[in-house]
């Protein structure tokens, strides 16, 4: 048997190749950053030649970190960033415009107008999502709006839209596909078909001629060219399912947090649609063969690691993003600081597209240390308003908090993060959940793991935090977050652009 599965993580901020063993453990990784383009305030681009190039560097780089070659894998599997929107020209492969980021906020007045008098949950019956520039469905208007010619080569099929499981996926092996959960990310599937709808395609304004076919998140969808040449790609899932998969939470009731560029809990609720009624998604968990889908409920934050990395390149207060601990460990608290990072309007719970991100509490007294531990608390008060939405929608209280991600290597966030939610949170022991989840579907769809209750098996914990915070000074935290996050709202006016 073939020794090894590999995953490719196409983020935000990177591309990684990571190779696993049958144990689910790391034995080779590497990964390249690429260019954040930002044309103007509130636009976020990517160059997806770039990406692909990154990605292509970094397998090659993994297999040569192991001496081995594509015939020691498997099986391959896909993990991503998920809204992002790139157009290509299905003659020459070549994009039509940058890729058009999730965090991007050049859709707000987009997302306004196709809500018109019924607001923001226009659509979310069908496909389980608020009207917001988050998603992709309002990003392909956009293109096919401001790019010349650009939808009449859309509606004669000259033009291919994906985000970057299928632009990658299409470069492997030349099949135009998505996976269901990226696919939920849209705007334009129906939750309950786990099909393009008509009716959504046709208020959106998106052709159904440059849509990809929708596929399970664990098959074989073709072999690769290149340096994995033969080797069948076998999963696609959006980044954040792809570590719930990869934190095994297979169960109804299970659930993660994952803490990469931005943050996102999100918990299993079976093949049961539960629509939320607390500023949550309605989105699909993941879909292995022919099974039926798994859904589940999410809490997604825009800005979380990626804070770190904008103190670093844009304050310069840190010359790496692991210095943020130390300096936020010369100070014993915030100061009365609070940092609301709303730079592409607020997420889960609130869905407030004209939010802009606030520094709040600021005295004579606050020095950089206290802004560097704002900055990490942001994402631990950030996360404790997705749990509250959470036990409300379910009725359930969160006992445990499983953790991923690159962020959980900071101590000093994880143990704030315990001590603001009041129950112990736990990291496995491969953080780097999402491109195992990626691997786990893929080697599920060779035979390279026979179950999902193999996999459980593989799962085990590295570190856990406990909660050491009185719970009236949490309390009292908690009300001055509140405040700080009413103070970033409504801050762009109906001409102001992004």
């Amino acid at each position: 048997m073939t020794r090894y599965i590999a995953a490719i993580d196409q983020g935000t901020t990177s591309s990684r190749c990571i190779v696993f063993d049958h144990d689910g453990r790391i034995v080779a990784v590497d990964q390249k950053e690429h260019r954040q383009i930002f044309p103007r305030p509130g636009w976020v681009e990517h160059d997806a030649e770039e990406i692909w190039t990154n990605v292509q560097t970094v397998v090659k780089g993994a297999l040569a970190k192991l001496k081995i070659t594509a015939k020691d894998l498997a099986a391959v599997g896909i993990t991503n960033q998920r809204e992002t929107t790139v157009v290509w020209d299905k003659a020459t492969g070549k994009p039509v415009h940058n890729a058009i980021v999730w965090q991007d906020t050049r859709t707000d007045r987009l997302v306004r107008d196709l809500g018109g008098a019924r607001g923001q949950d226009r659509f979310r019956d069908l496909c389980g999502l608020p009207l917001a520039t988050y998603f992709s469905g309002p990003k392909i208007r956009w293109l096919l709006d401001h790019v010349d010619g650009l939808r009449a080569r859309a509606e004669a099929g000259e033009v291919l839209f994906g985000t970057m499981d299928s632009w990658l996926i299409w470069k492997l092996t030349g099949r135009h596909v998505t996976d269901v959960t990226n696919a939920s990310r849209t705007m334009l599937m129906s939750l309950k078909t786990l099909d393009w709808d008509d009716s959504l395609l046709a208020a959106i304004g998106v052709p159904r001629a440059m849509l990809p076919e929708i596929r399970p998140s664990s098959e074989i969808y073709g072999e690769a060219s290149g340096d994995l040449a033969g080797v069948p790609v076998a999963s696609a899932l959006g980044d954040q399912q792809a570590a719930l998969f990869g934190q095994t939470c297979f169960a109804p009731g299970e659930g993660k947090n994952t803490y990469g560029t931005g943050s996102f809990l999100l918990v299993n609720t079976g093949e049961k649609l539960v629509h939320s009624k607390n500023g949550l998604l309605t989105t699909v968990g993941y879909k292995i063969g022919d099974q039926p889908a798994v859904y589940a409920l999410e809490g997604s934050i825009a800005v979380a690691g990626s804070l770190v990395q904008w103190v670093r390149d844009n304050l310069g207060l840190i010359s790496s993003a692991s210095d943020i601990e130390a300096l936020a460990r010369t100070v014993e608290d915030n100061g009365g600081c609070y940092f609301v990072p709303a730079f592409s309007g607020l997420f889960a719970p609130y869905w407030q597209s004209d939010a802009r991100g606030v520094i709040a509490g600021l005295t004579g007294y606050i020095n950089k240390g206290h802004i560097a531990r704002a900055v990490l608390e942001a994402t631990a008060w950030q996360t404790r308003e997705l749990v509250d939405a959470m036990s409300a929608d379910s009725g359930v209280a969160l006992t445990t908090l499983k953790v991923d991600g690159g962020m959980t290597a900071n101590e000093l966030l994880m143990q704030f993060q315990a001590d603001v939610l009041g129950v112990p949170v736990v990291r496995p022991v491969v953080p780097e959940t999402t491109c195992l989840g990626a691997a786990y579907a893929a080697g599920l769809a060779v035979g390279y793991w026979p179950d999902i209750e193999g996999l459980r098996a593989n799962w085990a914990a590295s570190a856990e935090w406990k909660p050491a915070m009185a719970a009236d000074k949490r309390n009292s935290h908690y009300r001055k977050w509140k405040k700080a996050v009413q103070r970033t709202m409504a801050w762009l006016d109906a001409d102001d652009e992004g």
